[in-house]
């Protein structure tokens, strides 16, 4: 298992991403002060449940995001509640959702 993070800077501050990668699999997200987006792996409905704002990141087996540099280039495919009162929606570029998180 290997663990990668870095630094996005947006208008609003920064957030922070990590990777967790294993051989064929990883689980990548980005977090800021006021949520957070990730991959598919995670469930974004249950983090509704603890009143945390998620939303997921577009990435298939076919197109996987894979590293956190490819996961700015991505769209948001999934809000929970919270993720929508900060003002991320479905289609979103994943950096201008990024200064909503931060």
């Amino acid at each position: 298992m290997e663990i990668h993070t870095k630094t996005f800077q947006t208008p609003n501050g920064s957030v922070e991403g990590v990777q967790t990668k294993w051989t064929g699999f990883n689980i990548l997200l980005v977090t800021g002060k006021k949520g957070f987006l990730a991959c598919p792996a995670i469930d974004v409905d249950a983090c509704e449940r603890y009143e945390v704002a998620a939303a997921l990141v577009e990435s298939t087996p076919q197109n996987p995001i894979g590293t956190l540099d490819r996961f700015p280039d991505r769209k948001i495919t999934k809000v929970n509640a919270g993720a929508r009162a900060l003002g991320i929606q479905e289609g979103m570029n994943v950096t201008d959702a990024f200064a909503l998180i931060a």
